[in-house]
């Protein structure tokens, strides 16, 4: 192993997780734990008030003081004193944020109140009294300009003053992933306003302009490579080989970097350069390049991981595809497709709900197999087709019991062996209704107008086509687990990514091919039956 892959690989076994960054030696361990024991639990509790009281008061210190000889090292204190602090008090401590330092409502409403007191200037009388209008307009200007300062929240002089601070980017998106992970477990007014807003700050301070578009190499320092290991969020690298293969011939990997958060990509995006738009995965994860990079013609997105959590919902990737599309179509004029080989992470669990909460209705109606046509349910769902319901049952004979179709396909689909992708005849029977159930998924069921699935959401707001869904295309645990082994093609049309991404997000139009469409069609022979 040569230097480079030694220091990679010493990095990613001492890589601290969010835990051990806090854990101490066992010596250490067993003092402390005598010394809490002699002094009680209530010493350790003022302990702990009294540091959050110090990180309060440093936190207020820098929101409200002038003197920017000393600010840093307020700053410093406040982002130190931050990570200090337990999950609890971390909470509180955003909670206090959120509601101390917000805007002044009562000033909000005086000044309203001020203004739809004016009388607008009357366009009639504007050559008898210009200097009158002049000095209407200026009270309006005035009471406008203290709107909008009023309308500011107190807490943006501390999100403005660390943007500026060295490493206070960072420590935004580390304070942003805090508050996101509180509001996913309970839902507070006053810290999705203060998330609402933070989120807004950084959208506008990572805007394209000051981000920088870099091809990662090998030759990257050990660090940067690193955080590629460990970030890879949709194929996992299992090796340094296989790391230093993605980095190669007949692949290529951008990433967006921030002078303000060195050596490590926001974002970043991983490319092969093919022949053809894959269908399965294994085209995609050679171990050796299938053909000369002279004659690809496909560059096919198959993995973009985000790295910081806290900068969720903040669409960099629509940048970064198309930055990368612009380069490559530069460097490489010979490839003129640009797609995706994408994962289908909301198809199952939408799918086992479905099949379960259908299985428990006809168990309630006291259907069998042979009277699941709908009569004597209020509400009846035909998931599957006839004939697909007989091929199922025909086919799971001592492999998965059920009464009907439905509760043997629910069966089957969550074994915890997968037995079922070892059978042909399973595997055969399968197949037209997981494929035209996954083509309903993406193309019909939607959240607020727009795809359910986020995958699908995130490639068809950036302008993309739903090219092509692909069975067995990742038979992986994962693959299994989130899309029985389904994939999706997206393609990308530089002449039609604007339309598309406007249609989609003005209509929630959903631009598919005239395949994937008739899959969709096909499902339209399910009814949906309803009986008094």
């Amino acid at each position: 192993m040569n230097k480079k892959g030694l220091s990679i690989l010493m990095r990613i076994r001492m890589r601290p997780n969010s835990a051990s960054k806090l854990s101490l030696s066992p010596l250490t361990n067993v003092l402390n734990q005598t010394q809490m024991n002699s002094q009680g639990n209530q010493s350790a509790s003022s302990n702990t008030e009294r540091e959050f009281e110090l990180v309060r008061a440093s936190m207020n210190s820098a929101i409200s003081m002038n003197k920017t000889e000393v600010l840093d090292a307020v700053l410093n204190d406040f982002s130190a004193g931050y990570f200090n602090l337990d999950h609890e008090n971390r909470r509180r401590l955003l909670l206090v944020l959120a509601k101390e330092y917000d805007l002044n409502r009562t000033q909000v409403r005086e000044l309203i109140k001020q203004y739809l007191g004016l009388e607008p200037p009357s366009g009639e009388n504007a050559q008898s009294s210009g200097l009158e209008e002049e000095g209407l307009l200026s009270t309006f200007y005035r009471t406008e300009r203290n709107l909008r300062h009023a309308l500011k929240p107190v807490y943006e002089v501390l999100f403005e003053r660390l943007n500026t601070h060295p490493g206070g980017l960072r420590f935004l998106s580390s304070l942003r992933a805090d508050i996101l992970s509180i509001l996913a477990e309970e839902n507070i007014a006053s810290l999705r306003a203060l998330d609402s807003y933070l989120k807004e700050k950084l959208s506008t301070w990572l805007s394209p302009a000051a981000l920088e578009l870099h091809q990662i190499t090998w030759d990257d320092p050990a660090s940067l490579l690193e955080k590629i290991v460990a970030y890879e969020a949709v194929h996992p690298i299992s090796n340094l080989l296989d790391l230093k293969r993605r980095l190669g011939v007949g692949r290529r990997c951008f990433g967006y970097l921030h002078p303000a958060i060195s050596g490590e990509p926001l974002i970043f995006i991983e490319v092969a350069l093919l022949k053809n738009v894959a269908q399965t995965i294994q085209e995609v994860l050679w171990d050796d390049p299938p053909i000369l990079e002279c004659e690809a013609t496909c560059a096919l997105f198959y993995s973009i991981s985000s790295t910081q959590p806290g900068l969720s919902g903040i669409n960099l990737g629509k940048f970064l595809i198309k930055r990368v599309i612009t380069l490559v179509k530069r460097d490489m004029p010979h490839i003129s497709t640009f797609a995706t080989l994408s994962p289908i992470p909301g198809f199952m669990q939408w799918l086992l709900s479905k099949l379960a909460s259908q299985s428990k209705l006809a168990e309630a109606e006291g259907m069998s197999q042979s009277s699941a046509d709908g009569s004597g349910s209020t509400f009846w769902e035909n998931i599957l087709e006839p004939e697909e319901e007989k091929a199922i049952m025909d086919s799971s004979a001592g492999i998965a019991a059920g009464k009907t179709g439905m509760e043997v396909m629910l069966n089957l689909l969550t074994s915890t062996n997968y037995e079922w992708t070892n059978s042909a005849e399973l595997l055969s029977v399968l197949k037209p209704p997981l494929m035209r159930l996954c083509a309903r998924f993406l193309l019909q069921e939607k959240k607020r107008g727009k795809a359910l699935d986020s995958v699908a959401n995130f490639h068809l707001q950036n302008g993309a086509m739903m090219e092509r869904i692909n069975w067995m295309a990742d038979r992986s645990e994962k693959g299994l687990c989130q899309s029985g082994g389904i994939m999706v093609n997206y393609v990308y049309r530089l002449e039609n990514i604007e339309e598309y991404a406007q249609s989609y997000f003005s209509k929630g139009h959903i631009h598919a091919s005239a395949d994937l469409r008739c899959h969709w069609r096909n499902m339209e022979k399910e009814q949906i039956r309803r009986f008094p």
